[in-house]
């Protein structure tokens, strides 16, 4: 994986998570209400790029802070 847009990618979902107003906690918990297993510290490592995303948890992610794909993914040029 690219570690360039691992941090990337991260930083986005943070940026987006806060824009809702959510904390990390708040998002894990959403998550493990929709079946995955996953911890507040879990979410911090994926905002610091230092843990990879599941396709299940982006698909969550995306609907539980009510963003786009290309709001996740988005990469400066």
């Amino acid at each position: 994986m690219n570690k360039k847009i691992e941090l990337q990618i991260g930083r986005n979902i943070r940026h987006l998570r806060e824009k809702c107003g959510r904390t990390q906690e708040n998002l894990a918990q959403q998550l493990q209400l929709n079946g995955c297993d996953i911890t507040r510290s879990a979410v911090a490592k994926i905002e610091a790029g230092q843990r990879h995303l599941y396709p299940d948890e982006i698909i969550l992610i995306r609907k539980i802070l009510n963003v786009s794909y290309e709001e996740i993914f988005s990469i400066p040029e």
